[in-house]
């Protein structure tokens, strides 16, 4: 499944019960490939790709990536994305980690807001995440961005 939303306001709100200032939420490096690779592993469903992708990920693709880490150094999530050549106002999201330890305070949904913010990327207006059919909180954290940003969700 392919979902588009278009992206009009650029807002975002804190996890509950986690402070503002709590998460750094920063473009990945070279360093931190294993960590993600790692990460990604321990959050079924996703495919886990090898270390390689992650390394390209970080080195090629980090202005369109971002990863939160904690101030204990721990990197409970990470979102891969890249803008496709031919379609330059889009960002192709691929996957979108967080790992079961911190789900339920809507990291997902502030990486994408952070990543969204950013002014590298002020020319996307469509975002265009692959979701599986039975990924329901994927879906409803897409579901729940289109809404937050007063747009709509158009799934095929």
């Amino acid at each position: 499944m392919t979902d588009a939303m278009t992206t009009n306001a650029r807002q975002s709100s804190a996890p509950p019960n986690v402070p503002e200032d709590a998460w750094l939420f920063r473009a990945p490096q070279l360093d931190d490939a294993k960590r993600i690779h790692a990460l990604i592993h321990d959050c079924p469903p996703l495919d886990v790709n090898s270390l390689y992708v992650y390394l390209l990920l970080a080195h090629h693709h980090a202005s369109t990536c971002v990863l939160a880490q904690h101030p204990g150094g721990q990197i409970p999530g990470f979102v891969s994305a890249y803008v496709p050549p031919q379609t330059p106002d889009v960002l192709f999201i691929w996957q979108v980690a967080v790992h079961e330890s911190t789900r339920g305070q809507g990291l997902g949904k502030k990486m994408l807001n952070s990543l969204l913010s950013r002014p590298g990327l002020a020319a996307i207006r469509y975002i265009e995440p692959t979701v599986g059919p039975g990924n329901a909180a994927s879906r409803g954290m897409f579901a729940s961005l289109a809404r937050q940003r007063d747009t709509r969700l158009v799934e095929t």
